[in-house]
């Protein structure tokens, strides 16, 4: 009964529409316009394009403009609750395939399995069958490069916003979030088929394409989802990350799953996963994805959108007996270029994240705890409304 009563509250009444992991082309006309997750980066660089064709200063048009809001808002856009590049997979993690598979896929099975014994995976007696965890951030506010080739112009600031955010977790692929930065507030969660996102300012957005984990989950708080996620990773070799040498492993999303992200005139070309493990201690230091979307303007040309998310990943603590992530740093790079044009703009943010609680099987969290909003239920389950 509780069940049927949620499904029933009418939980936003906006339009709902794809949460898009890359901006929004121009794909309505003014008078039917339809706004998307991402509307809020492409107006920031509408806005940049606007400031490299004039001769107003930088620092007096950034004043004059509401920077800090449109600011925060990228950065909640970007940062707030991006997603794993690939769904989890369904075969079991533990075992070792090393008969008939090439060399580099063979040493990434052996790798992961370092790691989950490494974070206490392995010796686990009992399965924790649900998370909790709190944390704080700080997000540091967007600094954008334009360069039309031989000019470089910069705009923005380094002024930061703090928060806080909770996490709520049921295995498998069943996740809730709750984030509030400077005042605005990120919801998001997924009932194991369906992704969705709620913002004030966007209202409710559902992701296209397979289900997959929240990128805040895989910096270390949940070692098996992780390990999970590089199932099929093959092993580029070894790297230093800061004093610590890594094996990095790469794990790509394949083609038919990209596909099914694609939007209108935007294209999804690649979304790239890789995983730096400290030769030492075999743990997860640090987390890199790259995501390469191309749009088809009105004008038929080609724009290029690329989204990198690099996190250092450290502290690591026992909760009881496995070892999970206690502080670590993001930063993010939005980066467009044309395919013929010399103009490209670089934007570049930042999260230093920490967690402060974390506590595993919360008695009475049930699957009732991550039912979609009505709107995304009402779509997802009655595509003929």
């Amino acid at each position: 009964m509780a069940s049927r009563a949620r499904r029933k509250q009418r939980w936003c009444t906006q339009t709902l529409t794809p949460l898009m992991e890359g901006p929004d082309p121009e794909m309505q006309e003014e008078g039917n316009k339809k706004e998307s997750s991402w509307e809020v980066i492409r107006e920031w660089f509408r806005t940049q394009k606007g400031l490299s064709a004039t001769n107003f200063s930088m620092s007096n048009l950034y004043e004059n403009n509401p920077a800090k809001s449109q600011d925060l808002r990228l950065l909640l856009g970007v940062l707030g609750c991006p997603l794993a590049p690939i769904p989890l997979v369904n075969h079991p993690i533990h075992h070792i395939r090393v008969k008939d598979i090439p060399i580099e896929t063979s040493t990434a099975h052996y790798i992961i399995q370092q790691y989950l014994a490494a974070s206490g995976c392995l010796k686990q007696q009992k399965c924790a069958k649900n998370m909790y965890a709190t944390g704080s951030v700080k997000m540091i506010c967007c600094e954008t490069e334009i360069s039309s080739g031989k000019n470089v112009k910069s705009l923005g600031t380094r002024s930061g916003e703090s928060g806080c955010f909770v996490v709520w977790q049921m295995l498998p692929g069943m996740w809730s979030l709750e984030l509030v930065v400077g005042g605005s507030k990120v919801i998001a969660g997924s009932d194991g088929k369906t992704v969705w996102r709620h913002t004030s300012w966007l209202g409710t957005n559902a992701a296209k394409g397979p289900q997959r984990p929240l990128r805040r989950i895989i910096q270390g708080l949940d070692p098996k989802t992780t390990a999970s996620l590089f199932a099929k990773a093959q092993c580029l070799g070894e790297k230093r990350i800061g004093d610590d040498e890594c094996f990095v492993l790469k794990v790509c999303a394949d083609r038919a799953a990209v596909m099914e992200r694609n939007e209108g005139p935007a294209e999804v070309i690649r979304h790239v996963l890789y995983g730096y493990f400290c030769q030492k201690s075999g743990l997860l230091i640090y987390l890199e994805d790259s995501h390469l979307t191309r749009v088809q303007t009105q004008e038929n040309d080609s724009v290029y959108w690329e989204t990198t998310i690099g996190s250092s990943i450290g502290d690591y603590r026992d909760v009881d007996g496995v070892l999970i992530a206690h502080q670590g740093r993001s930063i993010a790079t939005v980066f467009r270029f044309g395919e013929l044009s010399m103009q490209h703009s670089r934007t570049r943010m930042e999260e230093i994240w920490s967690i402060d609680d974390v506590v595993f099987n919360v008695p009475g969290l049930s699957m009732d705890s991550f039912i979609p909003p009505a709107d995304i239920f009402d779509n997802v389950h009655c595509p003929s409304r």
